[in-house]
């Protein structure tokens, strides 16, 4: 990866990041819970967002995590449904990121912006196209079922209760399946969850931008 490259990816690595955080975070206060904003997490600030170790896991295969937006289900009015739905609004946020990316992709490839020159357009629509894809890509990632990631809660709100042991013991080890997968995809150089979320990239991309 060359320094263009690195340079081009910080903006779309911190706006999908924090979008997707803040999303939480505005959602669960709409629906009743003020713990995001009494914690300074309802903001688009990206450093109060980010985490360290999923940040760099964008900048080296375009998938990640930002620290979790605390979220108080007990001040929910239906606690299962509205952990669902602040669970649906971080990867929904970064899917509409994605599309707005691929509308303007399609504008320029239309020629629509041929008023800037070269020198600008090019490393627009190349940080637009890493934008379009790092979006969709953690859209698809925080999608799976592996606690604590998004899909787990979203698989955890559509459960029927009797069911609801199975959620606590993928609680217990989530996050540790979780580790030892991207451990071991760094061991093998074989990218485990890459080959999982990649065919979604390729296809929302054409999709949203037709590349």
């Amino acid at each position: 990866m060359n320094v263009q490259t690195i340079i081009l990816l910080i903006p779309p690595i911190l706006l999908a990041l924090t979008f997707h955080e803040y999303m939480h975070g505005w959602v669960a206060y709409k629906l009743g819970d003020p713990t995001a904003k009494m914690a300074g997490r309802l903001t688009l600030n990206p450093f109060v967002h980010l985490d360290p170790f999923g940040t760099l896991m964008l900048f080296i295969v375009r998938f990640g995590w930002a620290r979790p937006v605390p979220v108080n289900p007990l001040n929910f009015r239906d606690p299962k449904k509205g952990v669902l739905y602040v669970s649906l609004a971080g990867p929904m946020a970064n899917m509409f990121l994605a599309f707005l990316s691929g509308v303007a992709i399609r504008l320029i490839r239309a020629g629509s912006m041929g008023f800037l020159p070269p020198g600008i357009l090019k490393p627009v629509f190349l940080m637009l196209l890493l934008s379009l894809q790092i979006n969709i890509a953690l859209a698809i990632f925080n999608l799976l079922p592996i606690p604590p990631l998004d899909g787990s809660k979203i698989l955890f709100g559509i459960l029927p209760a009797r069911y609801e042991h199975i959620a606590i013991q993928m609680e217990r080890y989530g996050s540790m399946v979780l580790f030892v997968v991207i451990m071991l995809s760094w061991v093998t150089h074989i990218s485990i969850f890459g080959s999982i979320i990649y065919p979604f990239v390729d296809l929302f991309s054409k999709l949203f931008g037709g590349v």
